[in-house]
């Protein structure tokens, strides 16, 4: 797996400039390129089990995510990175559902439903 290093920018979020910026906004069709390779969203290298998702405690409870899946040392890396969301903690599951939105969906994000998680 090639991963982060230094102030690389992972492969499903926009390119930052600053080192420990702030990580950019997902990037939609690398989200979605993501979801349907089914490769991983920080190194694009393709995943096995378990599958990792990071996200807040908000996410984790409704069992729904923004960001794509990663390989569980890509999503200790990304967690590590200085402009990561603080909440963000690593959840593991052996598989995965990809949802777009509905048209009456508030959120018009594509989400990643885990089948089950793991600590």
């Amino acid at each position: 797996m090639s991963g982060m290093t230094g102030t690389a920018t992972p492969f499903a979020w926009e390119a930052f400039d600053q080192p420990g910026a702030p990580l950019g906004d997902l990037v939609t069709r690398r989200v979605t390129q993501c979801a349907l390779s089914r490769v991983c969203g920080m190194c694009a290298e393709p995943l096995g089990r378990p599958v990792a998702f990071v996200g807040t405690p908000e996410e984790i409870g409704r069992n729904a995510f923004h960001a794509p899946p990663l390989h569980v040392d890509c999503a200790q890396r990304l967690l590590a990175h200085a402009g990561a969301e603080p909440t963000w903690q690593v959840v593991t599951t052996a598989g995965f559902e990809y949802v777009r939105p509905a048209r009456e969906d508030a959120d018009r994000r594509a989400r990643f439903e885990p089948n089950s998680l793991t600590g």
